[in-house]
């Protein structure tokens, strides 16, 4: 769904550190064998949505692994299918207070992301990631006058939200 980027940390810390995704594709497929975008499902459903590896992410650090001798891959289906080799079992097992420190921060980032204020706030999410993917699948067919126009609604619903946002707190039930 959403890339980080997309909508700034949420905090004051990243995502994840420099390295870090290694890991997290080798507990995955610790599991079970997957393709790429299985692993983008799978980390995008554990963050309830709220991340999601981009494919320019995902697959360079299988080639990464592959030629590390951590994981293996051969075709199924069309599809490479990638399974976690001895070599990478071994490095997960060496590194297990490395992945507990992945696993906890996400944990931690993404602790209240199942209760109500998290589904409310996917949902708020969700809106503005359609504003996008509607002007980006019709930028091209629109007539020049039509921006401008686009740009004044979304200025006065920035407008909006600033005003709601600084209101005086309401406590999170």
């Amino acid at each position: 769904m959403f890339h980080r980027s997309d909508f700034g940390n949420w905090g004051p810390e990243r995502m994840f550190h420099k390295g870090d995704f290694k890991y997290l594709i080798l507990d995955l497929l610790r599991d079970k064998p997957r393709h790429g975008y299985e692993i983008i499902r799978e980390l995008e459903g554990k963050s309830h949505g709220f991340y999601s590896p981009s494919p320019g992410t995902v697959y360079p650090t299988l080639q990464y692994l592959e030629d590390m001798g951590y994981v293996t891959a051969k075709e199924q289906d069309g599809k490479r299918v990638y399974t976690i080799a001895e070599a990478g079992l071994k490095f997960l097992a060496d590194e297990v207070g490395t992945v507990d420190g992945i696993k906890d921060h996400m944990r931690d980032h993404w602790c209240d992301w199942g209760s109500e204020f998290g589904a409310q706030f996917r949902e708020v999410m969700l809106q503005y990631g359609e504003i996008g993917r509607a002007l980006g699948k019709r930028v091209r067919r629109m007539s020049s006058d039509k921006l401008p126009r686009i740009g004044a609604v979304l200025k006065n619903a920035l407008a909006e939200i600033e005003k709601i946002v600084s209101e005086e707190p309401t406590p999170r039930v």
